[in-house]
């Protein structure tokens, strides 16, 4: 059994955004050589998110709505009572995720059709990473 544990890490210029870290992940995945086994995509931190979807502009636009929509930034969360302001962006990764598992096939990973990793963030403009943890054979 192989292993491979590496961090992508992202520092966006925009507070809340999203992208498409697939093609990162899969260098991961065939540095690894890991035939056939697992890849663990985790968002390390409670503000960020890791789920898959597909690759699509508008898509990322309509997510982020959506999130703003069911967690709007600003409100008078219980959470700043604590002296943060990002109540809204924890419950954003809430309904985003926090983590994928894809399956390996052959050496590479095994999506359906259009299927994506992204990585959102929801309270950029820091430093922040990502654990691409393979297992396998």
């Amino acid at each position: 059994m192989k292993s491979t544990t590496e961090y992508l890490w992202f520092n966006t210029k925009d507070r809340c955004t999203i992208q498409d870290i697939t093609s990162q992940v899969e260098q991961v995945v065939k540095k690894s050589g890991v035939k056939e086994g697992l890849c663990l995509v985790n968002a390390m931190h409670i503000t960020a998110s890791v789920f898959i979807n597909d690759a699509e502009p508008g898509l990322y636009k309509d997510q982020i709505e959506w999130a703003e929509k069911m967690a709007p930034y600003g409100r008078d969360y219980a959470h700043h009572n604590t002296g943060e302001d990002n109540g809204d962006a924890h419950l954003k990764r809430n309904l985003m995720g926090r983590e994928v598992v894809v399956a390996i096939t052959n050496g590479k990973l095994d999506f359906g059709p259009w299927e994506r990793i992204h990585y959102g963030e929801f309270d950029g403009q820091r430093r922040k990473r990502v654990l691409v943890k393979i297992i396998g054979e």
